[in-house]
């Protein structure tokens, strides 16, 4: 078993609702980044840890850092940091659930994730990490309403997870 896997997912593979987004590469760093506008979005990360149908085996999910940057002017709220659990089924359609979770010191409230000049990592832990099942699709879904000045960035995310096979 090994408890320090994770799992990078580039800023490109993020699902995003509304907003013009930008995937840029400088200074060898690869970003998205919201071009200013008073709006909200919703950004869905998908994190694409294997699944086992065997029990305390494959991936044990513990906790996701996403790394991103707010500039110009804080948002207007960063309310919703929230870890999506989708259950496939056979015989039924997919059911969804959110999984209980906490945000590091510094980004435990949304006055605290959108802030002015914040750059950095926020780490989403589980509360209780979850072996990833074969029929389980985990998305981690942040919704941000920026200010009318606000500019947004987000250089990843990953997923750290310990492995047993």
């Amino acid at each position: 078993m090994d408890t320090a896997f994770s799992k990078f997912i580039p800023p490109s593979d993020f699902e995003i609702a509304v907003g013009t987004w930008t995937v840029a590469e400088a200074s060898n760093l690869i970003t998205r980044a919201k071009t200013a506008g008073d709006e909200a979005f919703t950004a869905l990360i998908p994190i694409r840890i294997d699944g086992n149908s065997v029990g305390l085996k494959g991936a044990q999910l513990k906790s996701i850092d996403v790394w991103y940057g707010i500039s110009t002017a804080a948002a207007d709220d960063f309310a919703t940091v929230e870890l999506e659990k989708v259950t496939l089924a056979d015989a039924a359609a997919p059911t969804g659930a959110a999984v209980v979770t906490t945000c590091d010191s510094l980004h435990d409230s949304a006055s605290k994730r959108k802030a002015n000049n914040l750059v950095g990592k926020m780490t989403i832990t589980l509360t209780t990490p979850e072996w990833v099942d074969e029929d389980a699709i985990y998305w981690l879904k942040l919704v941000v309403d920026c200010a009318a000045t606000t500019v947004f960035k987000f250089w990843g995310a990953r997923a750290n997870f310990t492995l047993r096979v």
